[in-house]
């Protein structure tokens, strides 16, 4: 378990069993047992073996984590991880993969970063593990496209005086000159005075504003008014007959949209029932087609999902009647339990858990209306990485395991809150899992009553308009029954 909690290591692991499975197959067929080969990754024995587009999928969450995060190239090549060093470091043949996985997605950008890396570690390699002309090559091209025309042709020249007979490079150098001169370079200057190498993210990230505040909440990088704060408080929520007895801990986090956690509802034994029922469901996770209402798979939500039914066991039926306590929302109405596994890289882009006013299809074949609430379980506590974050409100909330964050996605007259708009951030360095339920209009008309404008909001989870706020009622000893609430 803890070689896969670092990033490098569970790249490296998938990647050995890649080839280590080619291997054990091209054994067995030359064996004349390819027959076998089929019958041991049949989906009926539950066995899957990871393939180059896993291998892929994660060379493009190595990259996500290195731009969220701002980490070295060499660094993370050497495994290191802000204070966690992996158990092993990524040779040339590793870079060059990494670096090959950017280029066929034409980011350039990493391709450069990696193909040089992977450049360096062959010259310290007694035994080489990649083709230096493929990592020229590659390098070349990537390094045209952003824009560094002198060093492309430097690099194919290289690659020329290495193999003389390579297919492409004599014609690479033509190309590259024919550039350089349609540019105003003469030829006798096209080798000489080339300038430092010039390697930018593209401008659709660079100017993309709230892409910028969303890896800076991920980092944890944007500073929090100490005045907000001091406004902050928490409070034992009894205001249902049962709660007198078992009162939830809550800890408000933000008021405007408001943004609690609930602490300590969910027990390390339920999450693990949890996670035991959805790992044979784990697919990889949907998101609504704001046009045909259908769900559809989107690169900007990276992790594997699956849904649990009351009816399957009955700590899922348990946790949806403690939502009930825990929120004062219906749960007649509101979708399954999903279930979320984040791997390398594993995210959510900025995003609403609500549909917009254009996108009237989204939960069309439901029939229960808006998503008016989200409760968000965090099963599992990354070393780092993998925050809650509000790009709107700028605002980041870190797993904490076995607490529940919860939101209201909705106004209370019904239209939804742009302030909500909310992204996962991928984990650097650990597991997560979270399990969340989507809470519906229907059903809720009394138990969140409208309010008349915008304006109109609840002061704490259940704030129905009229009493004390928490914090001002009388302090009763609570009776923190955990082992009580955990049986209804």
């Amino acid at each position: 378990m803890n070689d896969i909690v670092n990033p490098i290591n569970a790249f490296l692991l998938i990647k050995r069993k890649i080839f280590d499975w080619k291997e054990i197959e091209s054994k067995m067929n030359a064996n004349k047992a390819g027959i076998h080969v089929s019958s041991i990754t049949d989906d009926n024995y539950g066995v899957r073996y990871p393939t180059a587009d896993d291998l892929s999928g994660a060379a493009i969450g190595l990259l996500r984590l290195q731009d969220t995060y701002r980490l070295d190239t060499k660094d993370l090549a050497d495994g290191k991880i802000y204070q966690d060093q992996g158990n092993y470091t990524f040779s040339a043949k590793d870079c060059f993969e990494i670096a090959r996985a950017a280029y066929n997605e034409h980011d350039f950008y990493h391709t450069v970063m990696w193909m040089e890396e992977a450049k360096r570690r062959m010259d310290d390699e007694e035994e080489p593990t990649a083709d230096m002309e493929d990592i020229l090559e590659y390098l070349a091209f990537a390094l045209y496209k952003q824009n560094n025309l002198k060093h492309a042709l430097k690099l194919t020249d290289e690659l020329y005086k290495m193999n003389p007979a390579h297919p492409r490079a004599k014609g690479n150098i033509k190309w590259y000159e024919d550039l350089l001169e349609q540019e105003g370079v003469r030829r006798s200057e096209m080798r000489k005075s080339i300038p430092p190498i010039q390697n930018r993210r593209p401008d659709s990230v660079l100017g993309n504003t709230e892409r910028t505040m969303y890896e800076a909440l991920c980092r944890n990088e944007v500073p929090v008014s100490q005045k907000d704060i001091s406004k902050l408080y928490c409070y034992y929520k009894r205001d249902r007959p049962f709660l007198i007895y078992a009162p939830i801990k809550v800890e408000i986090k933000r008021f405007n949209p408001l943004a609690v956690l609930f602490k300590d509802v969910i027990s390390d034994e339920e999450v693990a029932t949890i996670q035991e029922l959805a790992k044979p469901k784990l697919a990889r996770a949907t998101v609504h087609d704001s046009v045909t209402g259908k769900l559809v798979t989107a690169t900007y939500r990276i992790s594997k999902s699956a849904w649990l039914k009351a009816w399957e066991h009955e700590v899922v039926e348990r946790v949806n009647k403690r939502i009930d306590l825990m929120t004062n929302l219906e749960m007649e109405t509101a979708e399954e339990l999903q279930i979320a596994n984040y791997g390398i890289g594993g995210h959510y882009d900025p995003h609403f858990d609500h549909a917009k006013k254009e996108e009237s299809k989204s939960f069309e074949s439901l029939g229960t209306g808006n998503r008016i609430a989200t409760v968000l379980f965090y099963m599992s506590q990354p070393s780092h990485g993998g925050g809650t974050v509000f790009t709107e409100v700028k605002s980041t909330v870190l797993p904490t395991k076995n607490d529940a964050l919860f939101w209201y996605n909705l106004y209370k007259q019904g239209d939804g809150n742009p302030d909500t708009r909310h992204a996962a951030c991928p984990v650097l360095v650990g597991i997560k899992w979270v399990s969340n339920k989507w809470i519906h209009e229907k059903g809720n008309e009394f138990r969140r009553p409208c309010g008349l404008k915008s304006s109109d909001k609840e002061r704490f989870v259940g704030d129905l308009g009229i009493g004390p706020e928490p914090r001002d009622a009388p302090n009763l000893s609570p009776n923190l029954g955990k082992d009580v609430w955990e049986t209804i």
